[in-house]
């Protein structure tokens, strides 16, 4: 566990550790939940599908490309959960591969008519 006072600002960092160094990460979800293993029923979005959900997330600059940075502040679910736990999404992509998750940013799913 990591203990922190609430909305203390929390950064973060996932790394891809590789041998092949044209690799990209993306940070697609993070969802925040007080169950660590239900992360469907009572959840907060930090970011969904590289859209992001939450004020205090932003994103950081990173000298490398298999570095993903971020950060929160931290929060509660209600007084009722002592902790919450936090699920992420990774993409990872080929370096300039535009069609790719990773250079796709923020995508916003529709769901479609059916009559269309």
């Amino acid at each position: 566990p990591y203990y922190v006072d609430l909305n203390q600002v929390l950064f973060l960092q996932a790394s891809l550790h590789s041998s092949d160094p044209n690799l990209v990460v993306f940070v697609d979800t993070c969802v925040a939940s007080p169950d660590p293993t239900n992360f469907k029923t009572l959840t907060y979005e930090l970011i969904r599908n590289g859209c992001v959900k939450d004020p205090t997330y932003t994103s950081y600059y990173s000298p490398y490309r298999s570095v993903a940075r971020f950060a929160f502040n931290a929060f509660s679910f209600v007084n009722r959960y002592p902790s919450v736990y936090l699920q992420c999404e990774l993409a990872v992509c080929r370096h300039n591969d535009y069609s790719s998750r990773c250079y796709q940013g923020c995508v916003s799913r529709f769901k479609r008519n059916a009559d269309s």
